[in-house]
């Protein structure tokens, strides 16, 4: 009862906050829950809702090349300039940042700070205009510090 009370506690925020796909992943997890199926779900998504999500992210960006919005002459022009090869650098470092926290998450098994990254994210979707796909890259900033300050 406990757990379904925090995610309506986060279902309310993320509502409040307009952080819809957070709303959404919330309510299916509910229903899930309410229908007694989670002993089924739960771990599927567990160990693969990470990979399917990347899947899907993935493609939607890659859409524009897939029907052609973005050519090669594009590609070539974004690579030689400074916007390009800075958005290059910038997604080497968060890239990796998303590695070290999925790490950090799953892994390392420190999944209990997920509350407290999913209430940044609403509050960042809701007061800063933010997109609240930022969990992981959080999670990783979280892990490199801890890295560099606990040695």
């Amino acid at each position: 009862m406990g757990s379904n009370i925090i995610l309506l506690a986060i279902l309310a925020a993320s509502i409040l906050g307009k952080a819809n796909s957070v709303a959404v992943a919330t309510c299916i997890l509910l229903i899930v829950k309410l229908l007694s199926m989670d002993k089924y779900i739960f771990p599927y998504i567990e160990n693969n809702g990470m990979s399917l999500g990347l899947v899907l992210l993935i493609a939607a960006i890659l859409i524009p090349i897939a029907n052609g919005k973005v050519t090669a002459d594009n590609i070539k022009s974004v690579f030689t300039s400074w916007v390009g090869i800075a958005a290059l650098i910038i997604s080497l470092f968060t890239t990796y940042l998303s590695g070290l926290g999925l790490q950090y998450l799953t892994v390392q098994g420190h999944g209990d700070i997920m509350p407290a990254l999913i209430l940044g994210a609403v509050i960042a979707a809701a007061f800063l205009g933010g997109v609240p796909v930022g969990p992981l890259i959080t999670s990783g900033m979280l892990a490199l510090g801890l890295k560099l300050f606990h040695k």
